[in-house]
């Protein structure tokens, strides 16, 4: 589902021939926030930990980590998507910053879910692919923690 059009004044936001009433008032205050907030969107030249990932639908995500000892200490993110998938993205920067890269091995679609508490039944499929993506960005941190030679050589890392 892409926005195609957002009519602030009436409330409403109008998609491919469909009118959903009441926008604002059917989605929770995480959703809406981690759906239209884009402070965390930067590509970073020299993450600790980076990981791309496009879904089905033809959205992408790429994650970019910092990373101080074993905590994650901040998270950007780009994407190519729809506004589910942007929610979703925040949601796990929100969820894993400050956080050990083994408890952010935890955080699952479903947790993505639970916080939004809105997110469409549909589009399940944006909390999937960045997590997706966030398990790509954790296995590049643990193979460049292994082999820290391979940072230089990298094209994001």
């Amino acid at each position: 589902l892409r926005i195609t059009n957002i009519n602030l004044n009436n409330f409403e936001v109008f998609t491919m021939n469909k009118t959903i009433s009441d926008f604002w008032q059917d989605h929770s205050r995480h959703y809406l926030e981690m759906a239209f907030s884009v402070d965390r969107r930067e590509v970073v030249t020299s993450p600790d930990a980076y990981g791309k990932k496009t879904g089905d639908c033809g959205d992408t995500i790429e994650f970019f980590l910092a990373v101080n000892g074993d905590t994650i200490e901040s998270v950007s993110f780009m994407l190519d998507g729809c506004l589910n998938t942007n929610a979703a993205a925040n949601t796990v920067a929100h969820l894993i910053e400050g956080k050990s890269v083994e408890q952010a091995w935890e955080i699952t679609p479903e947790d993505i879910a639970d916080y939004l508490e809105t997110l469409p039944v549909e589009n399940f499929h944006c909390a999937e692919l960045a997590v997706g993506a966030l398990y790509l960005a954790l296995a590049n941190y643990r193979e460049l923690k292994q082999s820290p030679w391979k940072k230089s050589y990298s094209s994001k890392t």
